[in-house]
């Protein structure tokens, strides 16, 4: 597995992580003995970046991360997130971006994840009610004292990326990026690029709708939250999967699988965008893997982006609610 500077920092990730947040939620039950084996092997085939959050869970996913690191820290570049706050019962309860949130934030989750120093620290969702600048001098401060290695942002608009670099470097960007998802492009990649800020894709496979295995949003389970979230419902989900009839057939002339393809377009799109594809099983990350190695033609790339054109896929990528926290 090929690997990359993560910003202008010295840690060096594969340039495809591994996003972990439904080893623990939102996409149905799921087998911690599964998720420390997918979690094992995806160290064993060069995969060494791992995504997480406080949230994620609620509070249980940073213990599971932790649980895969003893006796191999080294191996891992970790990063996490704050500034989203849940109840212990898992309801949402708001955005904090309080200096006094962010380091009892971060204190917490080093005890969950029984390390000394988080790799990189993202602040997951921004208050629009509070300059980022605050927010990221309290994040610089933890680098300063140690507890933090590099900073990231979460769903930012370029305008705050720009003011937050301002203040201290930005190791980072996180946001959804897929072939239906095309809305970095438009101003945050080319601002990352500016600022030599790592360009991190979550959702690469569009929270599993690119792979082609969800037929009907009525199979998943009554807890995966896909069942209420905008393009797996109704007719979007039906436009939707003509899209993704288009990328299969074209996944056949390359001789990959669909998920393979989606993949390999994004990697080549820039060294500087990495995809976080999450998965609980290590036949998925496998296959995701294997991505890695594919090289695509400027005539399929071409394919694929007539097939995929910004604002192609119907729905939006949130519910009413969570679209308000995006893009800030």
């Amino acid at each position: 597995m090929r690997l990359v500077s993560l910003g202008r920092t010295d840690m060096k990730v594969s340039i495809l992580g591994l996003g972990c947040m439904g080893m623990s939620e939102q996409y149905g039950p799921s087998n911690d003995a599964e998720n420390l084996a997918t979690l094992n092997r995806a160290l064993e085939i060069g995969v060494n970046f791992f995504d997480t959050a406080d949230i994620y869970g609620p509070f249980t996913n940073e213990t599971l991360i932790g649980r895969s690191l003893v006796g191999r820290r080294d191996s891992v570049v970790l990063a996490t997130k704050c500034g989203i706050v849940r109840n212990a019962d898992g309801s949402y309860a708001g955005i904090d971006n309080s200096a006094g949130y962010i380091r009892s934030s971060c204190e917490a989750s080093l005890r969950r994840l029984g390390i000394e120093a988080i790799d990189l620290y993202y602040l997951h969702r921004v208050d629009p009610t509070r300059p980022i600048e605050e927010a990221i001098g309290v994040m610089a401060d933890l680098v300063r004292q140690g507890k933090v290695r590099a900073i990231g942002l979460s769903e930012v608009s370029a305008r705050t990326l720009y003011r937050a670099a301002a203040v201290y470097p930005i190791t980072a960007l996180q946001s959804e990026y897929s072939l239906w998802t095309r809305d970095p492009e438009t101003e945050v990649l080319g601002a990352c690029r500016s600022l030599g800020t790592s360009f991190v894709a979550f959702a690469p496979l569009g929270r599993g709708f690119l792979t082609g295995e969800i037929r009907d949003v009525a199979a998943l389970t009554v807890s995966d939250y896909r069942r209420s979230q905008p393009r797996f419902q109704g007719a979007a989900a039906v436009h939707n999967a003509a899209l993704v009839r288009r990328l299969e057939r074209i996944a056949i002339s390359e001789g990959c699988t669909a998920p393979q393809l989606a993949l390999a377009w994004l990697l080549a799109k820039s060294p500087d965008v990495v995809p976080i594809p999450g998965t609980r099983r290590i036949h998925r990350l496998e296959e995701n893997a294997r991505a890695a190695a594919i090289r695509l033609s400027p005539t399929t790339l071409a394919d694929l982006d007539a097939a995929f054109p910004p604002g192609a896929a119907a729905g939006a990528r949130y519910d009413a609610e969570g679209m308000q926290s995006v893009n800030v």
